[in-house]
């Protein structure tokens, strides 16, 4: 049996995401639990599952710093994101987080089940913000130069980096020194390098290429 812990501060979602999974062939759910440092008390109690499904906001440690002492811990475990958040600065966070998919809790219950499904036998679950290509370039053969190859300038460089973070394009534009306007020439001569179409895509074509570390 494949275990499963769901840590989401909202009790009734966690029961009802709880009793989807408890139907599900090979598959139980050993604890639901509020926050985050809930959970690091059950792993300490030798209580480790091999599923985390894991929510973003809640108190007491949410899911960006849970995803990330996870990865660095338990690095075996694997975390599956659900949230209510569709925005790219979240689907990042929990990627470079160490998320291996990421899910909208408006989703279906197959779709629940495909993403387990995948996490288990693949090591990620391809979602519609996350294509195929880019999630089988998370472990890649590393690639020399890619900068080079990609003709990236310094400040190509150094935006691709930027955006790997949560911050939004007008902070980015803060952090270069230059204004927002400088900032969207630089998102679509990035865009078109790396042949992406969202900024998520340039983050997973960033981590396969080696110009960011997960």
């Amino acid at each position: 049996m494949i275990k499963v812990a769901i840590v989401d501060d909202h009790h009734l979602v966690a029961k009802a995401i709880s009793g989807l999974i408890q139907k599900l062939e090979n598959y139980e759910v050993m604890y639901e639990v509020e926050n985050g440092k809930e959970l690091l008390r059950h792993f300490k109690l030798k209580m480790i599952p091999d599923i985390v499904l894991l929510d973003i906001n809640m108190p007491e440690m949410d899911g960006y710093e849970t995803a990330l002492w996870v990865k660095n811990n338990y690095p075996e475990v694997k975390v599956l994101a659900l949230s209510m958040y569709d925005k790219e600065e979240a689907i990042i966070g929990m990627l470079r987080n160490g998320a291996r998919g990421y899910l909208l809790k408006g989703c279906r219950p197959s779709e629940l089940k495909n993403a387990l499904d995948a996490i288990v036998e693949k090591g990620f679950y391809y979602t519609e913000y996350v294509t195929d290509k880019l999630i089988k370039g998370l472990n890649p053969e590393k690639i020399i130069n890619p900068i080079e190859k990609l003709g990236l300038n310094e400040r190509e460089t150094e935006f691709i980096k930027l955006a790997c973070s949560e911050l939004t394009y007008n902070e980015i534009a803060d952090k270069m020194c230059v204004s927002p306007r400088t900032v969207d020439g630089y998102r679509e001569q990035v865009f078109s390098k790396l042949n992406a179409k969202t900024r998520v895509g340039v983050v997973m074509e960033a981590i396969k290429l080696g110009l960011v570390v997960v």
